[in-house]
């Protein structure tokens, strides 16, 4: 009976042996996965949520998101790089079978050269599509309705003409793609700046130390556009605070990686622009036109020349009598005021004011008396208009009536209060082309206005065209710094039915938002059943 007792024994020790390598085992484990877990950072700032203070829960939820967003991002890339692998592979294949053709005998050496012409094929397409996009120079176009527009953007907001229903004028990047795509544009622009290529133009004595850093911070403004069968333009703006110098970067994505174009210094710092504004009548709004040119041009800018064009005599001793105020209270004299006793023709006054100018060349803005712009406007419209290349042409943010935005108030806040980009408050007028930046000699060069064109609009579509049929790079984009107040439209009826169609329909856009029109629509079925409600409640409150 030992001989048993004894075997038990050794099965229930190697049992227990067993059982302790195998929490062993497990303890070493467990030890390996907490040195392997990653490592949080418990004071670190997340994206998105400065100065806020947030849950638990809030920051598992944020943190968790940005690990799929990095996730989905890497399963992206990876099979980009498939693709493109794939893509590199098959062309390989076709130029080796090529060369096989021509020499049957390849070595070694042969396959690195194949290899190596893949890759600049590769660069080579990518460069030929920029030089098929309008990026460096204008392309033909037939009409205003072929023109891809820019979305300009900071490095907080974009400006989007196109919104829908849901969509606002001015947002911030809420899609984290596009919020990914717009700092890595931004950032590229700035390696292209703080690390230059002999081509750039760069001293080659300039050494690191002596050159002057940018960083995000001195991001002004940027411009985007798509071309769907070519790639993404970039157009980017950076200045040092204290500087008056630009450093212009334009990029370009071939739907594949960032390409640099070019890299310039652009000195405004003596680009005098001539405002041109025609005017009949209509000195009430030209009085509050000059308290926002005195405030921007004479007090900030200091670069402006003023051209009043003024048709017919009532009210011209008026116009004068404010343009001298304003010269005596501020000591500018930059001004010129030409005055025809004739109809009123908004082609033929700016004609008149660009051929008054008698210093040479000269930037000019076209630009009405309902028109309000800011300094950093007048920065942009020296930075996108170049003689012989480009001309600019500002979307205008287009202001509703105000009486029906605060229907709810008692009186209209000030204007410099108005100026927002909401959708309720305003709309990018993306059918004008009246307010546009352009040089001087570019404007006679394509003929000036059609002076044929009499009354309210078309001449400023002719104008518009001309440019489009011929070499020049037109900027078409929506601008922060530039609102058209409202005021009320009458459409005469001495006006063509084509531009009688068209002062209708920019005087029904220019009242109200499709919500606000919709409640003036309603606005007795609302007010019935607010009796209802009222009646009722009464009823309640009595029984």
């Amino acid at each position: 009976m030992r001989m048993p007792r004894r075997g038990f024994i050794i099965q229930a020790r190697t049992r227990w042996l067993l059982v302790g390598i195998a929490l062993l085992f497990s303890l070493v484990l467990l030890m390996y996965l907490l040195e392997c877990a990653p490592q949080t950072d418990g004071n670190g700032s997340l994206p998105g949520v400065v100065g806020e203070t947030m849950g638990k829960e809030y920051y598992q939820a944020l943190l968790q998101e940005q690990e799929e967003h990095y996730q989905n991002r890497a399963t992206s890339l990876k099979r980009q790089i498939a693709q493109l692998k794939q893509e590199l592979q098959e062309m390989s294949d076709k130029l080796k079978s090529l060369q096989e053709k021509k020499s049957p005998k390849i070595n070694g050496m042969n396959y690195q050269g194949t290899k190596e012409q893949t890759s600049n094929d590769l660069l080579e397409f990518l460069h030929s599509q920029i030089d098929k996009a309008e990026v460096s120079v204008g392309a033909k176009l037939p009409s205003e309705y072929g023109v891809i527009p820019f979305e300009s953007f900071t490095s907080m907001k974009v400006f989007q003409l196109e919104m829908g229903l849901t969509r606002h004028p001015e947002e911030k990047p809420v899609r984290k793609d596009k919020r990914d795509e717009l700092v890595e544009v931004i950032e590229a622009g700035l390696e292209v700046i703080n690390n230059p290529d002999e081509e750039d133009g760069q001293d080659e004595d300039d050494g690191v130390g002596d050159r002057q850093l940018y960083s995000e911070n001195d991001f002004v403004e940027g411009y985007y556009r798509t071309e769907r069968d070519k790639g993404t333009q970039y157009e980017l703006f950076y200045k040092k605070t204290d500087g008056m110098e630009y450093r212009h970067v334009t990029l370009f994505r071939p739907f594949g990686p960032l390409m640099k174009v070019k890299s310039e210094t652009v000195d405004i710092s003596r680009s005098i622009i001539n405002v041109i504004v025609p005017l009949a009548g209509r000195t009430e709004a030209f009085a509050q036109f000059m308290q926002n040119f005195r405030d921007v041009c004479i007090h900030q800018d200091k670069r402006v020349h003023l051209t009043v064009v003024y048709f017919g005599q009532d009210g011209l001793s008026e116009v004068k009598n404010i343009l001298e105020s304003v010269a005596r209270e501020t000591d500018f004299h930059n001004y010129t005021l030409v005055s025809l006793n004739e109809e009123f023709n908004r082609g033929r006054g700016l004609d008149m004011g660009a051929r008054a100018w008698e210093k040479g060349e000269v930037l000019m803005f076209f630009c009405d008396v309902d028109v309000y712009f800011t300094a950093e406007f007048l920065n942009s419209c020296r930075l996108n208009a170049e003689p012989g290349k480009k001309v600019f042409y500002p979307v205008v943010f287009s202001l509703y009536n105000p009486a029906i935005v605060y229907a709810n108030q008692d009186i209209p806040p000030p204007v410099e209060q108005q100026l927002v980009h909401k959708k309720d408050s305003g709309f990018w007028r993306d059918f004008g082309f009246g307010m546009t930046c352009q040089y001087r000699t570019d404007f006679l060069t394509v003929g000036g206005f059609d002076l044929e064109v009499k009354g309210w609009g078309g001449e400023d579509v002719h104008l518009y065209r001309k440019y489009l049929h011929g070499e020049l790079m037109v900027v078409r984009t929506p601008v922060p710094g530039l609102f058209h107040l409202w005021h009320e439209k009458h459409c005469a009826d001495e006006l063509t039915p084509e531009q009688y169609r068209m002062c209708i329909q920019s005087k029904a856009m220019n009242e109200a938002s499709h919500s606000h029109l919709g409640m003036l629509v309603f606005r007795e079925e609302i007010e019935a059943h607010l009796r209802k409600q009222a009646y009722r409640t009464n009823s309640e409150a009595a029984g």
